[in-house]
């Protein structure tokens, strides 16, 4: 049984979907006479090299056609690049018809990817689609990565900012903390407000749901909310429920319009998956800072929650350094890879038959839920062309 793992080819991305640790992991799954082989320069982005993979047991192919010539499993970050992408890169023209390829497929934004792996003839499997159950949180990427993202979007923005984070009191003077408020409350932003506030700033942050503000305030910092009758109603609710009223959004965007210009530091971290990312700060908001403050946007790969970010670059408006970096786990390589390796290893096990085969057409919710495409087509309801 082959395992391959291929060299990511997609510009800026320094993951890799195996390691070390990981390899011998995939050597003791099971399966019948296991190989892992993993493409040289596959780990350089996340400095593993490749006699670190072959000391755990991989075999190292030269070039990508080698690795994954006649592999059963393709193990990749990021969907396999097809020609509608880039012809000269074809990743899915060299792979076996019946390969079981998992990877994060970015699936609402895969376009007519979906349709080139089925036409593949491979079983592609989705794991930003991974069904958000309790079973299924050692094989949730969308968290690991997240929350890698939240505490890296907080690094990069101490590094832009030009003062320190914690209050300092010296013979020379007092320095004060900085100030950071952290936009939304999910596994993204909760790390974000826990890793700034071991960095010594004062935290605050808010989300569209009242009953986050248990979970902000578990870190010390504090919750900003307009807390009148209809939030106190909606945070007894649950907070998920209930749909706030326009006059409600309306005086909770006045105050959050009067807290963005007293912070030193933004984090916006609000995405939807299948939509373009909603708007939190507007162009007059960061007008309004003060210069030399910094703002990261961990949703401008989906367009951004910031109206002047420019996507997958670091620019500077209105004096304010606003950070556009698409892929922010790809800027903390080593950890990065190491949690989405993991994730894969317990996805895969739910593939292991008990004579050591494969059965990816199995009916565990985990793998019915991911699954894209087999035996030709797309097999996953939501991404159905039309009238199929």
């Amino acid at each position: 049984m082959k395992l391959a793992i291929p060299r990511e080819r997609r510009a800026g991305e320094t993951r890799v979907a195996a390691v070390p640790e990981t390899v011998k992991k995939l050597l003791g799954l099971g399966l019948t006479e296991p190989q892992v082989v993993v493409e040289t320069g596959a780990g350089a982005g996340a400095s593993i090299p490749d006699q670190a993979f072959s000391d755990a047991g991989a075999t190292i192919a030269q070039s990508y056609k080698e690795t994954v010539a006649g592999a059963d499993v393709v193990l990749k970050v990021n969907r396999p690049v097809t020609a509608g992408e880039d012809a000269e890169a074809d990743e899915l023209a060299d792979l076996p018809k019946g390969a079981v390829v998992i990877a994060v497929f970015d699936v609402w934004q895969a376009g007519g990817a979906i349709q080139a792996c089925a036409d593949a003839g491979v079983h592609a499997f989705a794991m930003d689609l991974m069904p958000r159950i309790t079973r299924a949180q050692a094989m949730d990427v969308l968290s690991s990565q997240a929350n890698l993202a939240g505490y890296r979007a907080v690094i990069d923005s101490a590094h832009q900012f030009g003062r320190a984070f914690p209050l300092m009191m010296t013979a020379a003077g007092t320095v004060p903390p900085a100030r950071v408020l952290v936009m939304g409350a999910g596994v993204a932003g909760l790390q974000a407000i826990a890793t700034a506030g071991r960095m010594g700033a004062s935290v605050s942050a808010t989300d569209v749901r009242p009953a986050a503000k248990e979970q902000v305030e578990s870190l010390a910092a504090k919750f900003v909310a307009v807390e009148d009758e209809e939030f106190k109603e909606a945070e007894s609710a649950g907070g998920y429920a209930k749909e706030m009223s326009d006059a409600y959004k309306q005086k909770q965007a006045q105050l959050i319009a009067e807290t963005v210009p007293k912070q030193d530091i933004v984090i916006t971290t609000a995405q939807v998956p299948g939509r373009k990312a909603p708007q939190l700060v507007s162009a007059e908001m960061v007008a309004s800072m003060k210069p030399g403050s910094v703002i990261a946007d961990l949703a401008a790969g989906q367009g951004g929650n910031v109206a002047l970010t420019e996507p997958g670059s670091v620019s500077v408006q209105h004096g304010v350094t606003i950070l556009g970096h698409t892929n922010w786990p790809a800027r903390i390589p080593v950890s990065a890879s190491s949690l989405y390796a993991r994730n894969l290893v317990s996805f895969l096990k739910l593939m292991v038959a008990e004579d050591g085969g494969l059965s990816p057409d199995g009916e565990d919710q985990l793998l019915t839920g991911t699954r894209l495409t087999g035996g030709g087509r797309i097999v996953h309801p939501d991404f159905q062309p039309s009238g199929g």
